[in-house]
Parts: structure tokens; sequence; C-alpha cells
């Protein structure tokens, strides 16, 4: 992995405060906050920030359709948005033969 796409990977990690960086000889990076408080969730949306839906005006379709189509997506996202809550790095580290502990 080139070294300059890390480094823009782990300054977006910084700036949604997953992570601290210190400078200099003893530096790096590290948690900003435990493993037990940080979701998957919290890692997706400090790369697509964050999972909300968007429809662009389709010429052509009715505005209802549209409509509904931003509903579904809507709730599509609102159930990624609850799974991605309910695991957390802590529980990643803990998974054994691909199985996540409860």
């Amino acid at each position: 992995m080139p070294e300059r796409f890390l480094l823009q990977i782990l300054r977006s990690l910084v700036t949604h405060g997953l992570l601290h960086s210190t400078r200099g000889v003893e530096g790096g990076y590290y948690l900003a906050r435990s493993p037990e408080e940080i979701t998957l969730r919290d890692i997706v949306e400090a790369f697509d920030n964050p999972l909300d839906p968007s429809v662009p005006p389709l010429d052509g379709l009715p505005e209802a359709v549209r409509l509904r189509l931003v509903e579904t997506l809507n709730q599509v996202s609102a159930a990624a948005r609850r799974e991605l809550q309910k695991l957390t790095v802590a529980e990643l580290l803990c998974a054994t033969d691909g199985e996540v502990k409860p």
C-alpha cells in the first residue's frame, strides 16, 4: 500500500476522532477512544460521510416514484447504520474462527 494512501486513511480517522496522532521519533497513531466505544459505523462513516443516500432528479421519472426511491434508500441506510452500530472494534478483536463473540 502506498505510504501516501495510508496517510490519507490515518488522517481521516484522526479527523473523525477515532485516532490521535503524535509527532516525533516516538510518535505514531493510537485510538482516541477505547475499542469498546468505537463501532464499525464510526469507521465506515469516517470514509463514507455519512451513510445518507441521494437520488438525483431523473428526467421523466414521476415525482411519486422518485420519492418512493428516496424513502426506500433512507430505510436501507437506517438499517445499515443500526447494524454497523452494533459491532465494536473490541468485538472484532475478540473474534475467533471467523465467529464474532456476543
